[in-house]
């Protein structure tokens, strides 16, 4: 026979069955012809059994290999009593039930059915072996009657009581896939918030998205709407409702400042915080749509650099934000962060690609005038006095002459010129020399071209840590600021300084002793100027993400200072 895999509450109701019968047994057997060692012994046994029995599943457990062990012991026990019988004790076969216990509980109706014929054809023998077949027959006639009953009995209980616990079991185990159904749901969600959110790199619509899906993750079947939720962004030193679901319109317009209560804590934390009756919160009281919440949620969106605010959440259901829903709302605030750096980075990289090619733009129009109003103006000029000078040979050749040194002297001014322009355009001393050596080149042609003064007072080691990309920007900050005041500032004499501010910073100074100029009138009207220099030297230092300082006056000169980290 195979087992079946019977419930600890089915055992429990059968083991005092088993304690019954053996009561039973010791009744009659100290009723009857009072007792011996042998019975005594036998009823012994079979309690000492039946305790081992109800220990064992008391603490929920069972004897190795059972139930074969308990059926072979019952067995015995039964044909041990029958053994002990005389012609008279047939209440002594009573002992059979036991045997017929075990086979209903562990093996089913079936089980006790084949255990109770097992027992009165084996019970039958000994007696038979004992007193003859016709004794025997009479013995065994009530005790197998009694034995066909209770196995009956017990079979019907056992099988309703299976039954109910096999109903109860398949509920719990429709609730438990039902569980985990919809965590698998929740946890399937979560993954296309983190993908979708990862993927995403428009900053406003990371906002929507991180609201939307905290909703959808969060929403239980059947279960009316009522999370309440906004991501609080930072304007200045402010919060500002970014975007938001089920707030009120006034809501969208309130300004937190950040400075009491549940959102500063979170910031200053760097943690989640659930707060209960958000109404008594010194800056969420503000917000009508969280006056009817009796729980309320804040997680920081913020990284040791960057803090871009606060994730917000309120429903009317005090208990809402358990542990579960706190753990799957701090899995999107993550995943929100990381696709806001994301989009930040993103939106930050456009606009450097827009201010490089405005760079580029703007360095083709400089090229642009400078050609015209340098080389090209020269290179007219040579043009109109060699065809002067050719008309003066045939009539003054000395005045031809003299025209054709003027011409020659234009010419290399004007290869003096155009070499400077390249040189400017790709400096090769600063790829073959470095940075010192590139100020050098262009404090010399600056004044071989055009006799303006340029001291360089440059320290070698301060750029020896400084790496070639850098100092090419840092190259065409100083060139640029240099030919400004060239152009504009009259300047007797201008200086360029590099040396080291701090142990991981350089200051590049350009100072010249020019006329100056108002910074603030400047500035108001430079964008309908022709030339964006000031501009130019901003972004270039950006990109060594440097700072940079402009100070001027009309008539005193003026002073640039770059600070670029090594």
């Amino acid at each position: 026979m195979r087992a079946h895999r019977t419930n600890f509450f089915a055992e429990n109701i059968i083991l005092p069955t088993r304690w019954l019968v053996i009561l039973v047994l010791g009744l009659v057997i100290g009723w009857g012809n009072g007792t011996s060692p042998a019975s005594i012994f036998l009823i012994g046994l079979a309690a000492a059994w039946t305790l081992l029995l109800t220990v064992f599943s008391m603490m929920g457990k069972r004897l190795p290999f059972d139930p074969y062990p308990t059926l072979l012991v019952d067995g015995a026990f039964a044909l041990l009593c029958a053994g002990l019988l005389e012609t008279g004790e047939g209440p002594f076969a009573l002992g059979g039930i036991l045997p017929i216990i075990t086979g209903v509980v562990y093996f089913g109706f079936q089980g006790g059915l084949v255990t109770l014929i097992a027992m009165v054809v084996l019970e039958g023998v000994v007696l038979s072996v004992q007193f003859g077949n016709a004794p025997a027959l009479a013995v065994m006639s009530t005790p197998a009657l009694l034995m066909a009953v209770t196995g009956l009995v017990l079979g019907v209980v056992a099988q309703f009581i299976n039954f109910l616990y096999g109903r109860k079991h398949e509920l719990a185990q429709g609730a438990l896939e039902q569980s985990e159904r919809v965590e698998r749901d929740r946890i399937k969600a979560l993954y296309q918030v983190t993908s979708t959110l990862t993927a995403t790199l428009n900053y406003q619509k990371v906002l929507e998205m991180a609201l939307d899906m905290s909703a959808n993750v969060l929403a239980t079947k059947g279960e009316k709407p009522e999370l309440i939720s906004a991501v609080l962004l930072f304007e200045a030193d402010e919060l500002v409702v970014g975007s938001a679901r089920r707030f009120m319109p006034a809501d969208h317009k309130v300004v937190f400042p950040a400075q009491a209560g549940v959102l500063v804590d979170c910031l200053k934390a760097g943690q989640g915080r659930k707060i209960s009756d958000p109404k008594q919160d010194p800056e969420l009281n503000r917000l009508i749509a969280l006056r009817s919440c009796q729980a309320s949620y804040c997680y920081p969106l913020r990284t040791h650099q960057e803090m871009f605010g606060v994730m917000l959440f309120g429903h009317p259901d005090e208990n809402y934000f358990n542990p579960q829903r706190l753990e799957i709302l701090e899995i999107i605030g993550r995943q929100a962060l990381v696709a806001l750096q994301n989009a930040n980075l993103y939106r930050d990289l456009e606009q450097e690609k827009e201010r490089m090619m405005e760079i580029q733009e703007e360095a083709r129009k400089q090229l642009a005038r400078d050609l015209h109003d340098g080389p090209t103006q020269s290179v007219a000029a040579i043009a109109m006095r060699v065809n002067f000078a050719r008309r003066l040979i045939d009539r003054n050749v000395q005045a031809a002459g003299e025209e054709m040194y003027k011409i020659e002297d234009l010419a290399r001014i004007t290869t003096k010129e155009i070499r400077h322009m390249l040189f400017t355009l790709r400096p090769l001393v600063l790829e073959t020399g470095g940075l010192v050596a590139a100020f050098q080149s262009m404090a010399e042609k600056t004044f071989e071209t055009y006799q303006q003064r340029v001291i360089v007072e440059a320290e070698p080691e301060a750029v020896a840590e400084l790496e070639q990309n850098k100092q090419g920007v840092v190259f065409y900050i100083a060139e640029e600021a240099v030919t400004n005041a060239r152009k504009h500032a009259e300047a007797e004499t201008i200086w360029v300084r590099l040396k080291k501010f701090q142990p991981e910073v350089i200051l590049l100074e350009i100072e010249d002793n020019g006329v100056g100029f108002n910074v603030g009138e400047v500035d108001r009207g430079y964008e309908k100027r022709g030339s964006l220099g000031m501009v130019n030297m901003r972004e270039r230092t950006e990109l060594v993400n440097g700072l940079f300082h402009l100070a001027a006056e009309e008539g005193e000169g003026t002073h640039i200072r770059v600070l670029v980290p090594l």
